[in-house]
């Protein structure tokens, strides 16, 4: 493998089409993204909402269903690092995720999500190995009681 730099920027890139992945609904990059399951015993996936997804095809199943089932999303990465030890690459970010209906015309819909994604060197480059997406509680406006009514 080249530089400890060189190869987290390909992690990096690798992080960065798993999030275009699921923006432009594109299920052949989702495929290409994702390690297969002789690179990477158990592949995990763990999406808000959802119950683990266990195995390659499971984990394909379920991203094809978002797909074609979220007309608008979009991604803000922030807080975003990578660590690395040998052929194992961790990325955590925040995803601040905005999102529309498709049946309510300028509606758009927000929040932020913590994710962790782990990736695993292969033979075809870096492959995601894991991904765990989990919400973060909102703090609440000084300003507001437990209601959400302006004190």
């Amino acid at each position: 493998m080249k530089s400890q730099n060189e190869a987290m920027e390909r992690v990096s890139e690798a992080n960065t089409q798993f999030y275009s992945a699921i923006e432009n609904g594109d299920i052949d990059l989702m495929r290409r993204v994702w390690a297969e399951d002789e690179d990477a015993a158990d592949l995990v996936c763990v999406n808000p909402g959802w119950p683990l997804l266990r195995g390659r095809d499971e984990i394909m199943r379920a991203w094809s269903l978002i797909m074609a089932n979220v007309p608008y999303i979009q991604y803000v990465l922030t807080d975003t690092t990578v660590g690395m030890m040998g052929d194992v690459a961790v990325v955590t970010c925040s995803e601040n995720v905005l999102t529309a209906e498709e049946d309510t015309p300028g509606f758009i819909a927000g929040g932020q999500v913590v994710a962790t994604n782990m990736f695993v060197h292969t033979s075809q480059g870096w492959r995601l190995w894991s991904h765990h997406a989990s919400p973060v509680m909102v703090e609440e406006d000084a300003d507001t009681d437990e209601a959400g009514d302006v004190e």
